[in-house]
């Protein structure tokens, strides 16, 4: 079927990029991009076209310094991914089937090789250009609201990529990076971390998905906290730019915190206490109430009650999203954490070791 439609042109046009870094041969390293070698039969008689090698996507260095095109191509002699070095000898390979070039596991020190073997990233979109623009979705509401069980199910059954600023900042925390001991100290305070430090994760984190899975629609939950949050997103995306649609989940304060305190019997979060529940809650009014009254100001702003039921909520989201929304995903049947998530089925009990 393979060798067909490389000789009919049916395949569709290689727009991947793969980076190719850390390998124990430097002159390997580097951007990789569809090859525009000519159309011909490869070692296993497959006719190619440019683009494709043996019925799967190739690529040339970027610099165009390698003697073998493509240089980067799977063999269908020896079933593996190989990389050649800058003379056309080969470097390193994976043996496997994969569609495409793996990046989830160790390549192999081939015969003209030295290691160690390099990492490899696939790019949906090149990296030497500027990364897309996201379509963004602002997610806010009180600690225990509702936001990320609404944010994991758009995730999971609509394809949208969900982003917390609090996941964020607790795993840069937990990284011990630059800033660990100032987002420590905040978030224990049940302060609002510098604006400076959320928005670059925000913008890092959304542009390593779009690049790596070519994903564009992001859930930001839990941003803008407050108006120096939105500066700092004009900041990057500039005032020109169209402000993103705003989801406020509205929840009653006595619901609020017994949620929180249910869940804290498994989360093991620090700040899921009633002290700091406290803390958040009064920073959330003081803090992000404003920011939520510009975006009702703009008429960007739906108002969600998440005190009913989860199935209406979960109704709400998904209408509000689906100019968006890939149809296969709308059309996709309801997972059994899904289910789960919007209550029409109970979690599996515990079972004893």
């Amino acid at each position: 079927m393979k060798k067909i439609m490389a000789e009919t042109g049916e395949l569709k046009p290689n727009t991947l990029f793969i980076e190719v870094a850390g390998s124990g041969l430097p002159e390997v390293d580097g951007l990789f991009v569809p090859s525009t070698a000519p159309s011909a039969k490869s070692e296993s008689g497959t006719a190619s076209t440019p683009g494709y090698w043996n019925g799967r996507m190739a690529w040339d260095r970027a610099d165009g310094k390698s003697a073998r095109s493509p240089a980067l191509s799977y063999s269908n002699s020896y079933k593996s991914w190989r990389i050649c070095r800058l003379d056309g000898h080969l470097a390193y390979d994976v043996t496997c089937d994969d569609e495409m070039p793996p990046t989830d596991r160790e390549w192999h020190v081939y015969r003209k090789g030295v290691a160690p073997a390099p990492k490899v990233v696939l790019h949906y979109y090149d990296p030497r250009e500027p990364c897309p623009m996201p379509n963004v979705v602002f997610v806010l509401g009180g600690p225990g609201a509702g936001k990320g069980t609404m944010c994991e199910l758009a995730e999971s059954q609509l394809g949208w990529t969900h982003l917390s600023t609090g996941d964020l900042l607790r795993a840069e925390r937990q990284a011990g990076g630059s800033t660990a001991a100032v987002i420590e100290e905040y978030m224990t305070a049940g302060k609002l971390v510098p604006n400076e430090i959320i928005v670059s994760l925000l913008r890092n984190a959304m542009a390593t998905v779009t690049r790596t899975t070519g994903k564009n629609n992001f859930l930001l939950d839990g941003f803008p906290r407050s108006l120096s949050n939105l500066e700092g997103w004009y900041e990057i995306f500039g005032r020109k730019t169209e402000l993103p649609k705003m989801l406020y989940f509205e929840c009653p304060y006595a619901v609020l915190e017994q949620r929180v305190l249910s869940r804290a019997r498994y989360t093991g979060r620090s700040d899921d206490n009633s002290e700091s529940i406290k803390l958040r809650f009064d920073t959330f009014k003081a803090e992000t109430l404003p920011t939520v009254e510009v975006f009702k100001s703009k008429a960007k702003c739906v108002e969600v009650d998440t005190s009913q039921d989860r199935q209406a909520v979960y109704e709400v989201v998904c209408n509000n999203l689906a100019e968006y929304t890939n149809e296969k995903f709308a059309a996709k049947p309801l997972t059994e954490r899904a289910e789960i998530l919007l209550g029409l089925r109970s979690y599996p009990n515990s079972r004893k070791a």
